[in-house]
């Protein structure tokens, strides 16, 4: 593969293919009028998408982000997100994707600690999830700011925040900043910083949560990216032919990931500004996708119990990824009777997805497995005294090769305790090698809790609920959900003298941490089983019952 390509474009040097410009601008070349993006009622062809990027990026050249800069993206799914990704990408900065369901409590620290220095606002859903004053609780001295240079004593890296898509009275920067700081800069420049983007450079952060109190920042390089783009289009045998359906976050290596492989084949892909099963299904009878990459249970659920579920014609379908139990992927199996089940395994410090099923593979297998480990990468299953363990015996399942991350940022104990001398990456998950050299995973070691999707550390929530005062220790652990697979459970011992309620423990939360992460049960204790040193978490597990449950659309208010 060369690397370099025949752009039509008046440009001086040309993009490296293993970077995320190169691979677009490369789409532009391959497939010019092939449809590219579909969002919200907007579409466009891969040379109309790349047109859009560069006018981006010509932007935020003209507002001074260099090559290596963080710039940090805080906005729901939309178009403008999937636009200005790629020119960062194409500038040679590091894209900063923020959880958008983060809140003061999370911003207070994510940001700090990625070294922001611009930061991308969404204003999209302000009606529904307003960051202003989200960002102005966290830094009070953005109260007064309406544009210009700031300090701000607990982010001093951070020198411009601008506010994309609002419809309301203008009071930060908006998109007419970029308008304006576009005029000096050429498509030329454009295309120059993009070429001097090499494959090594870290061109993402993600935010993964850990074992540790807090989420680490994930770094990962342009290769990786481009790689493992390569290997989720292989695995899915994508064309310029195929329409992905992808409604999952784009904060998320789930939207990251397929669409690195859609830029790799040529392949449409269709996201969603907002999943509603209503919305959803409009949409997927109206554009046939060839892949659904839904991802979860939840998603598939609110699809198949839908009333117009009947009327989705399914002929063009091919593919139908979603994780879950055995036996619920089986059901769904037989509602899509047209498309190959794929199941996958994999976590962001691994560049996303190393592991999917090979859709050849007997039912059984696609079923049962997380599928092979993709080429470029290999997967062994360890003992607690670090040997490798025999096919079919549990143990940590660890992988190394090109996919494994470039480290936490700013975070070298962290990196070290993940990756060892040897180039393995510690996932902290059980698993085993089953049937056809397959990986089957088993659930987490470590102490964490799979929300939605979401990885949320349990000591995470802990440490936060310890901060109201009538609080003196709490612990967490997940419960099953029918619609988010699990849940949080949290147990709590008050000090002496103080009373709460289950719903005051729910209002302390709302508002402050991100809304998935909210205890949907909460159980009063006033001893622990302990063993020499530590909580026995499962018997907690072994008394609980799933009743009084907490709806977080009824809890009100501020943290008291």
């Amino acid at each position: 593969m060369p690397d370099t390509l025949p752009l039509d474009l008046p440009c001086v040097t040309l993009p490296h293919l293993m970077t995320v410009g190169g691979t677009l601008a490369n789409a532009a070349v391959r497939f010019p009028d092939r449809p590219a993006l579909v969002y919200d009622g907007r579409e466009a062809t891969w040379r109309e998408l790349l047109a859009q990027v560069v006018e981006r990026a010509r932007g935020l050249i003209g507002l001074g982000v260099r090559a290596g800069d963080h710039v940090g993206i805080l906005a729901p799914n939309c178009w403008d997100y999937v636009v200005l990704y790629h020119a960062i990408e194409m500038v040679g900065g590091c894209a900063v994707l923020l959880n958008a369901r983060y809140r003061p409590d999370d911003l207070a620290y994510v940001i700090p600690k990625s070294q922001i220095r611009f930061l991308f606002v969404g204003g999209h859903a302000w009606r529904f999830c307003d960051y202003r004053p989200m960002l102005t609780e966290v830094f009070p001295e953005l109260a007064t700011w309406s544009g210009g240079d700031f300090r701000l004593a607990a982010a001093p890296a951070l020198r411009m925040i601008v506010e994309l898509g609002d419809d309301r009275a203008a009071i930060w920067p908006g998109v007419e900043v970029l308008e304006r700081a576009a005029q000096g800069v050429s498509a030329d420049a454009v295309m120059d910083r993009a070429a001097a983007v090499k494959p090594e450079d870290v061109g993402l952060i993600i935010f993964s949560s850990g074992t540790t109190s807090r989420p680490k920042a994930c770094m990962l390089t342009h290769v990786s990216l481009c790689r493992m783009g390569l290997a989720m289009a292989g695995s899915f045998r994508l064309t310029e032919q195929d329409r992905v359906w992808d409604p999952l976050p784009l904060f998320h290596m789930s939207t990251i990931l397929p669409m690195a492989g859609c830029r790799a084949t040529g392949a449409c892909f269709i996201g969603m500004g907002h999943f509603s099963a209503d919305a959803a299904m409009d949409l997927l009878i109206a554009r046939r996708p060839t892949v659904h990459y839904a991802g979860f249970p939840t998603i598939i659920s609110a699809l198949v119990t839908h009333p117009a579920f009947d009327r989705y014609d399914q002929s063009d379908l091919r593919i139908n990824h979603v994780v879950g139990p055995v036996d619920l992927m089986r059901r769904y199996g037989t509602l899509f009777p047209g498309a190959k089940y794929v199941n996958s395994y994999g976590l962001t410090e691994a560049t996303g997805v190393p592991c999917y099923s090979n859709i050849d593979d007997p039912d059984d297998v696609l079923f049962e497995t997380s599928g092979p480990i993709c080429e470029g990468m290999e997967v062994g299953i360890f003992a607690e005294d670090d040997a490798k363990v025999p096919d079919g015996t549990p143990g940590e399942i660890r992988v190394r090769g090109f996919g494994v991350f470039a480290g936490y940022f700013d975070d070298d104990a962290a990196t070290a305790a993940a990756v060892d001398a040897d180039g393995w990456l510690h996932t902290g998950d059980l698993g085993r090698i089953g049937a056809m050299g397959r990986v089957v995973y088993e659930g987490r070691l470590k102490d964490m809790l799979k929300i939605g999707g979401e990885n949320v550390a349990a000591v995470e929530l802990e440490s936060f609920l310890a901060t109201h005062p009538a609080i003196r220790m709490a612990q967490v652990v997940g419960v099953p959900d029918d619609r988010l697979m699990e849940v949080a459970a949290a147990f709590i011992e008050l000090n002496p003298g103080e009373t709460l309620s289950e719903e005051d423990v729910a209002r302390h939360c709302a508002g402050r941490i991100a809304s998935y992460k909210l205890p949907r049960y909460v159980r009063f204790v006033e001893s622990w089983p302990m063993s020499a040193t530590k909580v026995q978490k499962f018997e907690l597990l072994r008394g609980f019952r799933p009743d009084r449950k907490i709806d977080p659309a009824r809890v009100t208010g501020a943290g008291t």
